[in-house]
């Protein structure tokens, strides 16, 4: 089934100090997530299974992928595979645009309670 969703300014959750995203879109297979990152901020080493493709829509930052680190700047890309140690240190307050395959179960909007009161 298609999902096509309306831009908005809420949705947006926590997810480090600093670092809030908010899942735009989704499909069987991807996941489409906007972060929202502020200068100082960190994005600490970690891996997870999906494979991550993202573009840096506005901001600065320090990209670190496996052993590699570079800075990053608008308009630039990367594509990290499934498993892959990465990071990432806010030179600028920076916004980003990720995709994620398989997608992440821990990023799907959550439902909310039926009752109303």
């Amino acid at each position: 089934m298609a999902m096509i969703r309306k831009a908005r300014q809420v949705g947006y959750e926590f997810a480090l100090p600093g670092i809030e995203r908010k899942t735009l879109v989704y499909g069987e297979r991807t996941l489409l997530t906007e972060f929202r990152m502020r200068k100082g901020s960190t994005l600490p080493r970690h891996a997870h299974p999906a494979e991550q493709t993202g573009y840096l829509v506005s901001g600065h930052v320090r990209l670190t992928v496996g052993r590699r680190t570079v800075e990053a700047k608008p308009g630039d890309s990367w594509s990290i595979p499934g498993g892959t140690q990465h990071g990432a240190a806010i030179l600028q307050d920076s916004v980003a645009i990720e995709v994620f395959s398989p997608v992440r179960e821990d990023y799907l909007p959550r439902r909310r309670s039926a009752k109303r009161g």
